[in-house]
């Protein structure tokens, strides 16, 4: 990695971003047996009488721990639900017994399509409000992951049985992912289990203990067809996310022959690019393989690109080889990108690159509140700055500084970052969005391509393209593939747009412009509106697409993006492909 860098300052980057550090230190859940001495020991503490002071509390735990339930589980679903309630106790831990049969490895599942509802017109860094500015720690207790998915819309059995499996100290995104995941395996659950109680005949008058309830449930999810799994044991069905994500190869780094089979029906030209998000839904990917000529996907972190992360898969056609940076090469740690922080950067804040880019930004409430946390832990008697925070007030602004991608502005000063900043980072020219609302600016840039990554992989087309392309774009968002060609020198000869933001659709056209370019654009405002007519008359009017690019935006994976775009049905694209090699 020492040749990835121009610049002294870059050559000892940790490049080990926390979701990367969290996938390898996620614990694998319990074997059986270990949980059947876990129990043992729970019912011989029980007999000494250490575990409860109440023996009612003690025989309701019990009940259930008899019944092959967690201890932590039951003992966290009496504490929020009651010792009264048995049969809503019950459904609450049979819905963990279905969250705990999905993996917990991040790069195994996520969901970002499904999301909690949750007011947009709200800042989201204000949900950090709730602590008290008057303790510091407090503040950091109420921090608490709990709280905060709890704040975000979540049950509290869903935040609960989150944390109970992946842990305390777990990104806030992975949290979200496990959950989403769940609702995904709960909603395939319904149908099935609705027929097989609807089936189940017994007298009125004749109610079913808990006991009998729970062994039906679970005789019937034990009736439900496996899913393969290999010699390891590991799921057929789960496509494994490398780590790190460097793709077919990054920048500076010697080139590895990548073999890559693709049919004959599928190699280029036309050329097409299709970008999602890399922590998906099981088998999301495996579904848009089997729908892209089970072309392998290429996993890449733009943090190899850019002062920021972004986890991306790409499926293509293109070419692996001779590929080529854009120049110059952009900053990729944030002293370089923003050189008027490194003043103000404490020794304390090891990072060096930002989280993924949101869509939305930290309030002025939540600055305030790092500033008066780090000046009352900074001072001394006489009220003078001159030490080092305390490490709670330290944990407690580097989360926040992190979950908002916040920067150092003076000593005690943390802001969220600027439009024009973002830009920067993802490989924009500077004043892209100038003219629109914050809020407009935010959504687009957090929405959009990060260029330098996109380009690294269009640069093969400049020699196969000289006289230019025609490009279909499919949610073109702010242009990020339209500037990463700009960029690359490939002349665009008719470059169909579909974006359905008017704010998007405005500002591609004011770079258009601005730009010189001097062929046609054509919007369209909604990818319904491309139909196989329409098609086939841009296809006879110019001769067919070179390039079919597009993908499905940002999702709210972590959360913090505020703004969400429906993603880019597969159908859509797929259909666009024998399309687009029509003469």
């Amino acid at each position: 990695m020492d040749d990835i860098s121009s610049s002294g300052g870059s050559h000892n980057i940790d490049w080990n971003t926390d979701d990367e550090l969290e996938i390898a230190n996620i614990s694998s859940s319990s074997s059986s047996s270990s949980s059947m001495s876990t129990n043992r020991n729970v019912l011989s503490k029980f007999e000494f009488g250490e575990s409860c002071s109440s023996s009612n509390h003690s025989s309701k735990l019990l009940e259930f721990i008899e019944m092959g339930f967690c201890e932590a589980i039951v003992t966290k679903v009496i504490a929020e639900i009651g010792e009264n309630d048995s049969d809503s106790i019950l459904d609450t831990l049979l819905t963990y017994s279905t969250l705990d049969e999905i993996p917990h490895h991040e790069h195994e599942l996520s969901d970002p399509c499904l999301k909690p509802e949750i007011d947009l017109d709200t800042d989201f860094s204000d949900l950090d409000d709730n602590c008290s500015d008057e303790d510091i720690n407090e503040s950091v207790e109420k921090d608490d992951p709990l709280v905060c998915l709890i704040d975000m819309g979540y049950s509290c059995e869903e935040a609960s049985a989150a944390i109970t499996r992946c842990g305390r100290d777990v990104q806030l995104s992975e949290l979200i992912d496990f959950i989403t995941a769940a609702h995904i395996s709960k909603e395939a659950d319904e149908e099935s289990d609705a027929s097989a109680f609807g089936s189940c005949s017994r007298p009125k008058n004749k109610k079913k203990s808990r006991k009998e309830i729970f062994w039906m449930k679970r005789k019937n999810l034990e009736k439900k067809p496996k899913r393969k799994r290999n010699d390891e044991g590991e799921d057929e069905h789960v496509l494994h996310l490398p780590n790190p994500m460097t793709g077919f190869g990054i920048p500076y780094e010697p080139f590895h022959n990548i073999h890559r089979t693709i049919p004959d029906a599928a190699i280029g030209p036309p050329y097409f690019y299709f970008e999602n998000v890399a922590f998906t839904p099981k088998g999301s990917w495996n579904e848009i393989k089997r729908n892209l000529y089970e072309i392998e996907p290429e996993f890449v972190d733009s943090k190899f690109f850019c002062a920021a992360a972004r986890k991306r898969g790409y499926i293509h056609n293109l070419p692996l080889t001779n590929r080529s940076p854009i120049q110059p090469l952009p900053p990729r740690t944030l002293s370089e990108a923003l050189p008027s922080t490194k003043q103000w950067w404490p020794s304390w804040d090891k990072r060096e690159q930002l989280n993924c880019i949101l869509t939305c930004r930290g309030s002025a409430k939540l600055t305030n509140r790092i500033k008066l946390a780090l000046e009352n832990s900074n001072s001394n008697p006489k009220g003078e700055c001159e030490c080092e925070p305390s490490e709670q007030v330290k944990k407690f602004v580097i989360n926040q500084c992190k979950k908002w991608n916040m920067v150092w502005t003076g000593k005690t000063k943390v802001a969220p970052l600027e439009p024009d900043e973002i830009e920067l980072i993802m490989g924009f020219p500077i004043y892209h969005t100038r003219g629109e609302s914050t809020a407009e600016r935010f959504k687009g840039l957090g929405n959009a391509f990060q260029v330098d990554t996109v380009a690294y992989h269009l640069s093969v087309l400049k020699k196969l393209y000289p006289n230019g392309m025609n490009v279909l774009s499919l949610f073109s968002g702010i242009g990020g593939a339209e500037v990463a060609l700009h960029r690359l020198g490939i002349r665009m000869k008719n470059v169909v747009s579909v974006e359905k933001s008017v704010v998007c659709r405005k500002i591609l056209r004011g770079w258009w412009e601005q730009t010189n370019q001097k062929e046609n654009l054509i919007h369209v405002s909604d990818v319904k509106d491309v139909t196989v007519d329409k098609l086939e008359k841009w296809i006879g009017c110019f001769g067919g697409f070179d390039l079919v690019i597009g993908g499905s935006p940002c999702n709210n994976l972590s959360g913090g993006n505020r703004w969400t775009r429906d993603g880019l049905d597969g159908e859509i694209l797929f259909a666009f492909l024998p399309l687009s090699s029509y003469t």
